[in-house]
């Protein structure tokens, strides 16, 4: 270096201007900038997919506990639930995701969006998995930690909830094809729903609010006339498939009858779970049957000995009284069934035939009081003039009636064949006053 000090300090001066190497620093800078960017995007994506495989775990969990719920007790749904949350999760790898503690079965309000705890409901379920800093499995940041985030805690709930499809609770549903004739008059909220598809003739209204359904609308039948001579219909038209759970329970109802415990049982009617007995041998008059042989209050279990000949009900009111047979029915002109269940285990095509003016359940303008239902494993064949009152026909075969229908006011007519309806009817809609039907609970996620 030089040592004259007039040019040491002109070296310095040109040093210190001198802009070589500047990108350098600047990269460094950047280097550092998305070196940050990159540890917040890292951790940021990993807390994502921990956050999903959590909500995973819950909703599963969930559905599980409230569909294990529905014929078991919480115990066994809880253990269910941290059972299938393992399986996603497992523990080895994620520590204990799901307790016991963490599961509630309760009610839950979907106008207000809130849950409230009850530990005997059926009703729904609120699931709440977690990795938490207490329990030993946080999740891990991986370049957040050096700005003193080491691990997070997460928590996500799920909330699940039974419903009952309309269809099902008032209406006409079927596996097979659900066939109307014509002149028959559909109110508002009525729903007719095939697992197969719907035929329709003509002269038929569906009034503004009812519902057709069918998974495939193109196999509507209805005649060369079209939507014309079909008013209403076009509109009512939904395309949809519905598991017909109900049907699978009709064994669990029939059990239910003369089990306390169940919910099925008849509690507003029936004092005694403990069944009476009743032989029915040979036919013709051997095969009558009166009130005056039933005890209200009672389950009566009633065995014909014989094939031959049907179970011949008297023609008058039955009431208070659960019967449970083998036998074939046939109800005489103008029987009907109040605050009663009639279930047969008999499964011919005629299984159960009604005459003119058969009645099930009270006509009470849609009140809930009084209701009836007639259950068979077979088919049911009926006449016409039938009335239906808040209750319900089950069938694991066919479903059958004739003209003129004019007092159906809140029916749910369910059959694991086909339901045939001829012509001269009309279907009005409750809304409300179903509540002694028998109904099998569906699940969704809760919103």
């Amino acid at each position: 270096m030089s040592s004259n000090p007039m040019k040491s300090i002109e070296y310095i001066d040109e040093f210190a201007q001198e802009e070589d190497g500047a990108i350098s620093i600047m990269n460094l800078f950047f280097v550092v900038v998305m070196a940050i960017f990159a540890g917040v995007a890292i951790d940021m994506s990993n807390l994502i997919q921990a956050r999903t495989q959590l909500q995973v775990a819950a909703d599963t969990a969930a559905h599980a506990a409230l569909y294990t719920r529905d014929s078991s007790s919480s115990t066994v749904a809880k253990a269910k639930a941290t059972e299938i949350a393992r399986e996603i999760m497992p523990t080895g790898r994620f520590g204990n995701v799901l307790r016991e503690e963490n599961i509630h079965f309760g009610t839950w309000d979907r106008a207000n969006q809130t849950f409230t705890v009850s530990s005997s409901s059926r009703e729904a379920v609120y699931v709440e998995t977690d990795r938490l800093s207490e329990n030993a499995n946080p999740v891990t940041s991986f370049l957040m930690q050096f700005v003193g985030y080491d691990d997070w805690d997460i928590v996500t709930p799920a909330v699940f909830e039974t419903y009952r499809p309309t269809c099902l609770r008032e209406g006409f549903v079927a596996q097979g094809i659900v066939d109307i004739q014509s002149g028959n008059d559909f109110s508002n909220g009525f729903c007719i729903h095939s697992n197969t598809h719907v035929s329709a003739n003509q002269n038929n209204t569906f009034e503004a609010g009812t519902i057709v359904s069918m998974p495939n609308l193109a196999l509507l039948d209805i005649p060369s006339s079209g939507f014309t001579r079909n008013d209403g219909l076009e509109s009512a038209l939904r395309k949809g498939r519905m598991r017909l759970r109900i049907l699978t329970r009709m064994t669990d109802i029939m059990n239910g009858m003369t089990d306390s415990t169940s919910r099925y049982y008849r509690s507003d009617f029936i004092t005694n779970p403990l069944p009476i007995s009743i032989t029915k041998t040979g036919s013709g008059n051997g095969r009558d049957l009166a009130m005056a042989d039933m005890t209200p209050g009672r389950v009566h279990n009633i065995t014909c000995t014989n094939s031959n000949g049907e179970l011949r009900m008297a023609a008058e009111t039955w009431s208070d009284i659960v019967i449970i047979t083998n036998c074939e029915f046939s109800m005489l002109n103008g029987a009907a069934f109040e605050n009663a269940t009639l279930i047969t285990t008999a499964n011919s095509t005629d299984t159960v035939k009604t005459t003119s003016g058969f009645r099930l359940g009270v006509d009470d303008s849609c009140a809930g009081t009084g209701g009836a239902q007639l259950l068979t494993f077979g088919d049911i064949r009926g006449a016409s003039g039938l009335e239906l009152y808040g209750s319900q026909i089950m069938a694991a075969g066919d479903v059958e009636f004739t003209a003129q229908n004019e007092g159906i006011e809140g029916a749910s007519i369910i059959a694991g064949g086909e339901i045939s309806i001829t012509s001269g009817s009309q279907m009005g809609f409750c809304g409300t006053g179903m509540e002694t039907t028998f109904q099998a609970e569906y699940f969704r996620m809760a919103g």
